[in-house]
């Protein structure tokens, strides 16, 4: 057997050896190990009409068997697709590990897919079965079904159904249909599955092109469920009952890992937030959960940090005096260790608990010892803020072709702007070095992916020849093996003199000088010299989350420190107001004079009138930049800045 496949019913060779000989088991095996040890607990909670309805790790696991024998009842073929579309909740959870124990392969899909885009996966990944959430959902599947050969029938989990259809079920009729499917001809699909089989696929966003579909094997959940969450400091049931809120979207690796599979590894009670949580309601849930781990990608952080920093330009004097000063209490004593004098030491705790607690409390974070980040780079300014407030967010970092994470820092692994070490039994290694010692970043072990499916030529790009997984990122190792990501290969900018400026240290830089701007984006590629777009920091609109034109709290801050009295984002762009514009290069010039070198400065900028958004297409699902379509949705603006 090969390292890797892109047949969906192929079977790789596991990376298995001495610093990770642990035995290959598949998901219903993983489930069975934790059902002996943890079926009475809870496993699942969903709101239902303000309450909190909870299952059991039993009623879940019966729950799922009861989901794979409809799926095999509904004509689910082996290694065929059950596409999920839809917000967390138990029924994506059970649909998910039905899926699996009935020898099928579980996608998920972005809900904010279009019609085409979800076609695509649907169509790739052979999709027998689709479970979607809502009318919304259903409407974008009704629109292709004709278009999907594959596609049996459709299961709504949420709404009613308004008009009927052939094949199209709720979720309660669903769970009815595999009645009379016996146990033992389930038994018998499930255990003919061997560790070394896909059973999820996980379909990478791409900034260009179609997205790929990631082949994850039964080892590669398993094995990094057990020991990458171990890495990070997640408890076993045994020691402590974890609980979690799940909110980032399941059809991305990192949410999935945490939320669906560690949970069952470890016994954790998962809680779902509301579908609006991202637009404000997430902080309601931490409150009223106050789980004993968090996840968020950057943009959540950075969200929360706005929201507080907002919350503190409204305050009176005394109590934004009161949080500055304890917060640069913590912030030293995180940044120094503990190397300050007692008396310090003492107010510092002082300070801890007098303010800091009550700020931790009002984010539903009083009982989180862990806080990790993932999925891109976290900015100083939101690290230290949150080091401020005596939180130290663990970083993790890897892709979807590593099941997640594959580095990860937790409560003993940890240095600062580093995102740990490699999980004990993976390995990391830099190709192609240059003279400071930065590579691309290689992966080698069992979080390793089996392949792209359909897509044998970009499998092979993939892997060397002795089978180790480019990455596209650069990053640096240091003496005691904690790494650290300067970059993507192809997002280094290289000027048309040919020297290489990595764009994300300058744009960090210039969010830090100037709190009005919320994106920053370097241009320069093959260009005379560097350039730059800054959005600036709007109020989202509660319903689509879209950027408005009123400028946040923070920046009218800024704007009346400047001598400017603009609330809106219009006002400044369509008039230039002096102010803000001399503000912003004074910013700009204090960012270029500690640059590396003259290459390094920004020689022009503008201001874009509307801050970047995923419906705006400059955000990707997981708000990650998507710098090529920014670049093409402001071409005449790139053009302007060179123009001779």
């Amino acid at each position: 057997e090969s390292l890797w496949t892109s047949f969906a019913d192929g079977r790789v060779r596991l990376r298995i050896d001495k610093s990770c000989p642990q035995t290959p088991i598949t998901v219903h095996q993983m489930f069975k190990e934790s059902l002996e040890k943890y079926g009475s607990l809870n496993a699942l909670a969903s709101k239902k009409n303000g309450k909190w309805e909870k299952i059991t790790f039993s009623e879940y696991y019966c729950l799922s068997r009861k989901a794979a024998k409809s799926f095999l009842k509904l004509g689910l073929e082996r290694f065929h697709s059950v596409a999920i579309l839809g917000f967390n909740s138990p029924e994506w959870f059970i649909s998910a590990v039905g899926a699996v124990f009935a020898g099928g392969i579980v996608t998920g899909i972005y809900t904010t897919n279009s019609p085409e885009a979800c076609h695509y996966i649907a169509y790739d990944s052979k999709t027998d079965i689709m479970v979607v959430e809502n009318q919304k959902q259903l409407d974008k599947i009704m629109q292709i079904w004709n278009r999907l050969p594959h596609l049996k029938a459709v299961v709504l989990y949420k709404d009613s159904i308004a008009e009927r259809h052939p094949n199209l079920y709720t979720m309660e009729e669903f769970l009815e249909l595999g009645g009379d499917v016996s146990d033992s001809t389930l038994d018998d699909v499930i255990n003919s599955q061997k560790p070394n089989q896909c059973c999820v696929l996980i379909y990478t966003s791409g900034t260009t092109g179609n997205p790929k579909g990631a082949m994850l094997s039964h080892d590669n959940i398993t094995w990094t469920s057990a020991h990458c969450s171990r890495a990070g400091g997640m408890q076993p049931a045994e020691v402590q009952q974890e609980s979690i809120v799940s909110y980032l979207p399941l059809s991305h690796i990192a949410a999935q890992i945490y939320d669906l599979w560690t949970g069952i590894k470890w016994g954790e009670q998962v809680y779902f937030a509301e579908p609006d949580a991202l637009k404000g309601s997430l902080i309601n849930t931490l409150k009223e959960v106050q789980p004993t781990s968090h996840m968020g990608v950057p943009r959540v952080w950075e969200k929360i940090m706005e929201k507080l920093k907002d919350a503190s330009a409204q305050s009176g004097f005394m109590k934004k005096k009161m949080v500055s000063w304890a917060m640069s209490l913590s912030l030293e004593r995180n940044l120094n260790g503990s190397n300050s004098s007692d008396l310090k030491q003492l107010w510092t705790r002082l300070a801890d608990w007098l303010v800091l607690a009550k700020v931790r409390s009002a984010l539903g974070l009083s009982s989180c010892q862990k806080h990790f980040s993932g999925a891109a780079p976290l900015n100083t300014e939101t690290l230290y803020f949150f080091l401020g407030l005596n939180i130290t967010l663990y970083e993790a970092y890897g892709m979807s072709e590593t099941t997640g994470p594959h580095c990860l820092s937790g409560p003993y692994i940890y240095k600062q702007h580093s995102c740990g070490k490699p999980a004990p039994g993976c390995r990391v290694k830099l190709v192609d070095k240059d003279t400071e010692g930065s590579g691309e970043i290689c992966f080698w072990g069992r979080t390793v992916f089996m392949g792209y499916l359909n897509m044998e030529d970009r499998t092979k790009e993939a892997f060397d020849e002795e089978g180790w997984l480019h990455s596209g990122d650069l990053g640096k190792l240091d003496k005691d093996g904690f790494l650290y990501v300067t970059g993507r290969i192809k997002d280094l900018i290289i000027t048309a003199g040919g020297e290489n400026v990595p764009p994300i240290p300058i744009e960090d830089a210039v969010k830090k000088e100037l709190p009005i701007v919320s994106n920053a984006m370097v241009i320069g590629d093959k260009k005379k010299f560097l350039s730059m777009f800054l959005t600036l920091k709007s109020v989202l609109d509660p319903d689509t989350s879209d950027p408005t034109d009123i400028l946040t709290e923070q920046a009218r801050d800024f704007c009346q420190r400047s001598g400017s009295k603009a609330t809106k984002v219009s006002e400044i762009v369509a008039t230039r107001d002096e102010a803000i514009y001399r503000a912003i290069q004074e910013g700009i010039d204090r960012v270029n004079s500690t640059a590396t070198n003259r290459v390094h400065c920004i020689q022009k900028w503008i201001v874009l009138p509307r801050d970047f958004s995923i419906s705006g297409g400059e955000l990707g699902p997981t708000m990650k930049l998507k710098r090529l379509a920014v670049l093409e949705k402001y071409r005449n603006e790139v053009d302007s800045f060179y123009k001779e």
